[in-house]
């Protein structure tokens, strides 16, 4: 996981950035002609095997299926006997999706208008979009695997088409407005970043305290002591 200079400053900015874009739009009218207008133009681009195909797109990112990947990632690594990995890619995914359920308690911005919708949702949860927060925490993981590795280009590559896939699938079907695409990225930006100095501050350099862990692999112990240094007479 990468050392962020500066992470509580920047965690923050970026997190009151979102809640006071999310704000915005919730509670004034600024954005909302525009975002409305946005919404149309992507209503105009609908047909019956892209309409299957956004609900689609919509699954692979739903609470259960994003659940169902998180399992398997985490098998995954404590199979290959890698804890730490296992630990971290967990944590990143799972901080930076679930985020953004904070977040729309604190905005609590009314959904679009159901009538155009292709899967209505109600209620106060619209901004962030938690569905793209989840696909952008999950790209953001696996381009933090694939650092140092020639998989790295493809992995930004394959990462950014995915959250651009999800959240273009959330306007399309009619469940956000544009910013909450835009607020998702914000929020799981500033918990992944948050995380990071959470990790190497404290998390990292504690999980021998979690016996459970050394069954699947190698934990680093306990930092050793500082030998004392004799005093000179």
């Amino acid at each position: 996981m990468p050392k962020v200079r500066h992470w509580p400053a920047t965690a923050l900015a970026l997190f009151a950035a979102a809640v006071a874009l999310g704000l915005v739009a919730a509670h004034t009218t600024a954005t909302r002609s525009t975002e409305l207008a946005w919404n149309a133009h992507i209503r105009q681009l609908r047909a019956g095997w892209l309409n299957r195909a956004m609900l689609d797109v919509a699954n692979l990112a739903s609470p259960v299926a994003g659940l169902a990947i998180l399992a398997l990632i985490t098998v995954f690594f404590l199979r290959r006997r890698d804890p730490v990995q296992a630990v971290a890619t967990f944590l990143v995914i799972a901080v930076g999706w679930n985020s953004s359920e904070i977040v729309k308690l604190i905005v609590g911005r009314n959904r679009p208008p159901t009538a155009f919708s292709l899967a209505p949702e109600t209620g106060s949860n619209s901004f962030p979009s938690g569905h793209t927060a989840f696909a952008f925490s999950l790209a953001v993981a696996m381009c933090l695997l694939a650092v140092r590795t020639r998989w790295f280009g493809l992995a930004v590559a394959l990462g950014t088409l995915w959250t651009l896939l999800v959240g273009f699938g959330r306007l399309y079907i009619g469940a956000h407005y544009p910013l909450d695409i835009v607020g998702s990225v914000l929020v799981s930006t500033a918990a992944i970043v948050f995380l990071t100095g959470l990790w190497h501050g404290w998390i990292a350099g504690n999980l021998y305290r979690v016996p459970l862990l050394a069954r699947f692999g190698p934990v680093p112990g306990p930092p050793l002591p500082v030998p004392e240094t004799a005093s000179v007479l």
